[in-house]
């Protein structure tokens, strides 16, 4: 694979950090996917491409459900993990490693398209919404769930961004809404369902063991809690509860629908 420096940070990070990610990760609990399944007319046998599928969670919950999976990710280790998590669940799925800006399958293969949780390290996120559109047939769907922040926060957007990338180098950056509206409607997809969703992330100290933070950047990571903004602490509902930090994040949820 030929990638761009964003594309080999993520390669090589979640190459090194694969067991973080299986069973145990906070994205095991798959109750944001199957709340996004409402809104998609899913049927057995359809052909499903989970993008960045890390952990497999996602796909293997679209086999379990009867659809043909494809997992493809950057990294190599991340799809032997995923892989051996389906044979250890009696489900069959295919794997295939390539960057999501790059997806090598023909136009209008898939009947649904996925990412969960991942676009925050794509290098070209509007290049990944334009291949996912590319990928799938007339009227099939795109459903995208990552980490964002509500359109008009930007000193709180900027205040994430900085801790994202201290904690996980690989970390590129999170998008608000209003971008992922746009890109899709420039590649025909039409948006069907929107919604961003607040939960409480673990404890930060679990965050820096997922990610392999190093000293010096766990230590920037504490003094960017330690001197927040009111406006930020509010906002982001940032806790240190007798050491335990900790703050809400928003995650959206787009469901997409090819237009014919």
């Amino acid at each position: 694979m030929n990638l761009d420096p964003i594309q080999a940070a993520s390669a090589a990070q979640f190459d090194r950090q694969s067991q973080h990610y299986g069973k145990g990760h906070v994205l095991e609990r798959t109750d944001d996917v199957e709340s996004a399944l409402k809104h998609i007319p899913l049927a057995a046998g359809w052909r499903a491409l989970d993008v960045a599928t890390g952990g497999g969670h996602t796909g293997l919950l679209l086999a379990a459900r009867g659809c043909e999976v494809t997992l493809g990710d950057i990294s190599k280790n991340m799809l032997e993990r995923a892989a051996a998590l389906a044979v250890e669940r009696g489900l069959r799925v295919k794997t295939r490693q390539f960057p999501a800006e790059a997806i090598p399958f023909g136009d209008g293969e898939f009947d649904l398209v996925s990412c969960r949780v991942a676009p925050h390290h794509f290098s070209n996120p509007e290049g990944f919404v334009r291949e996912a559109a590319r990928v799938l047939r007339p009227r099939g769907y795109f459903l995208l769930i990552d980490g964002s922040i509500e359109d008009g926060h930007p000193e709180a957007e900027a205040w994430l961004h900085a801790v994202e990338k201290w904690r996980d180098p690989s970390h590129h950056r999170l998008w608000a809404p209003s971008s992922w509206r746009r890109w899709c409607a420039a590649a025909g997809l039409a948006v069907r369902h929107l919604e961003l969703l607040t939960f409480q992330q673990p404890d930060l100290e679990w965050y820096f063991n997922a990610a392999a933070t190093p000293p010096e950047n766990r230590e920037k990571v504490l003094e960017a809690v330690r001197t927040a903004s009111p406006a930020v602490r509010d906002f982001m509902r940032l806790r240190d509860d007798y050491g335990k930090i900790s703050w809400w994040w928003q995650r959206l949820v787009l469901v997409a629908a090819k237009e014919a």
